[in-house]
């Protein structure tokens, strides 16, 4: 099965002359991803066929935290009002700060989870927005980072964990809790890391795992 980003080098109509030797059909992926980055155009996996422009103002903040952080950072995508970031969990609290006091985010309107059973991961996703700013009114900023996945999990006593953003983002205080007794994952510094739904004696694993099955069934 092709990916999005084959499908668009195939089906996209670049314009340009095919006598040269990096024509957009023989390239690799990532090279085709580039090739179209410098044309201002966004070749993310999942985005239509015919590739929008990347937006401008979305663009200048992804291009700030890129030239604060470099490598300590990964855009993932820019598009019209939506950018996502992925940082080193030891990396998540100055990257947040950052996303705070120069991008003017202020508040995460909430957290999510999401298992990668195969690579032994579990990513932490928190969706960003702005009361105080009106040019940041319709805009989500997703950072987000990864942290090991346990076989067996222990959470709290296992390595699935991360800085918590509780003291940057004080509305996480609730979704963090959430996402330790849904994924397991623990946030170091958060204070007040108990369950939230599930009972404080519950004894199975994580119930938003891939690998939790109802019993029963």
């Amino acid at each position: 099965m092709s990916s999005g980003i084959d499908k668009d080098v195939e089906a996209k109509d670049t314009g340009e002359e095919k006598t040269t030797g990096n024509k957009p059909e023989s390239m690799s992926k990532d090279e085709a991803k580039k090739f179209y980055e410098e044309k201002g155009l966004d070749l993310s996996p999942d985005v239509p066929v015919k590739p929008k422009p990347i937006p401008e103002f979305e663009k200048s903040l992804a291009d700030k935290i890129s030239s604060k952080f470099g490598d300590k950072v990964r855009v993932d995508y820019v598009r019209s009002d939506r950018i996502r970031v992925t940082s080193k969990r030891e990396d998540i609290i100055s990257v947040a700060k950052f996303i705070r006091d120069e991008l003017k985010y202020d508040h995460a309107e909430s957290v999510s989870g999401v298992d990668y059973p195969d690579s032994k991961e579990i990513e932490v996703i928190y969706h960003l927005g702005s009361y105080t700013d009106e040019k940041l009114g319709r805009q989500i900023f997703a950072l987000a980072t990864r942290v090991p996945r346990e076989d067996v999990p222990n959470p709290g006593s296992d390595m699935s964990r991360t800085p918590s953003l509780r003291d940057i983002f004080y509305s996480v205080e609730f979704h963090e809790r959430e996402c330790f007794e849904m994924f397991g994952v623990y946030f170091e510094g958060h204070p007040d890391m108990r369950r939230l739904l599930l009972p404080e004696d519950w004894a199975d694993i994580p119930p938003f795992r891939k690998d939790f099955k109802i019993k029963g069934r």
